[in-house]
């Protein structure tokens, strides 16, 4: 599959010298580049590109505004390139795949056109899922009735309670309500907003009793519900800090930051 890619800076070297860099990818295709937000705009909107590297500031229109004019069409998957570390939190927020810091660092640019593959592939097998039902519900209605018992099916397969024995007495926690859960050994300490508990059982196995939907690893000894996140805040090192419901921070490691861009999308 052809990644096909606008490039925006208002500076001529910049767009020059990421292209060279994009060059080895023989999946991206440079179809455009703009100098600024309102070329990128039109350009967008015209030739609905499947990624844009976007360089945040710009005289006019800056990278930011660029996203929220294009918000009314199914919109490409953006990469934002600045010269300024403050603005990674925004880029997060505006659901950019990543955020790469100038001069853009070959090894990083890799990783970053990695997760773009990643979420294309994602967003193509869910657009087939939808268009599929769709012609189901027209032409076999028992059918798309059929897939959508599976799926409730699938998410019944998960816990909805656990019962967790600690200190001599025995808590029904709602899943729901788990924050986050760290691993400590054969042992789990399971926190919720007011309280925090443990429970003996391997991270492996707590695994595969909680909706994946959910509940995501971000750290080889972390788990963190969703739902609960309410902020990204950005790290050195590409590592990042999730902020959750209660106020409590967790560590986002390098090797689980697609979890980040998932959920960020």
């Amino acid at each position: 599959m052809t990644i096909r890619t606008i490039l925006v800076d208002d500076e001529k070297l910049a767009i020059q010298g990421l292209q060279l860099r994009l060059e080895p990818f023989e999946d991206v295709e440079v179809i455009e580049t703009c100098q600024n937000g309102r070329e990128a705009i039109r350009a967008i909107k015209t030739l609905k590109p499947d990624l844009v590297f976007l360089d945040i500031q710009m005289p006019g229109f800056d990278g930011f505004s660029v996203v929220q004019g294009v918000m009314e069409i199914d919109p490409p998957l953006f990469v934002f390139v600045t010269a300024f570390q403050e603005h990674a939190i925004r880029a997060f927020e505006a659901n950019a795949v990543n955020y790469l810091m100038k001069p853009v660092d070959e090894d990083k640019l890799a990783d970053t056109i990695e997760r773009v593959r990643q979420r294309l592939a994602e967003k193509k097998s869910s657009d087939e899922a939808d268009r599929l039902r769709g012609v189901l519900s027209e032409v076999a209605p028992e059918a798309a009735q059929d897939i959508e018992g599976e799926d409730a099916e699938a998410a019944g397969r998960y816990e909805k309670l656990i019962n967790v024995k600690d200190r001599g007495q025995i808590f029904r926690v709602e899943v729901d309500t788990i924050e986050h859960i760290e691993a400590a050994g054969d042992y789990m300490c399971i926190y919720t907003g007011d309280n925090s508990l443990i429970l003996r059982e391997t991270m492996k196995d707590l695994e595969r009793r909680l909706d994946p939907r959910t509940f995501q690893r971000v750290h080889r000894s972390t788990i963190v519900n969703l739902d609960q996140v309410r902020q990204v805040k950005p790290h050195t090192n590409g590592e990042c800090f999730l902020v959750l419901d209660s106020g409590a921070e967790v560590k986002v490691s390098r090797s689980y930051r697609d979890v980040v861009a998932r959920f960020v999308h």
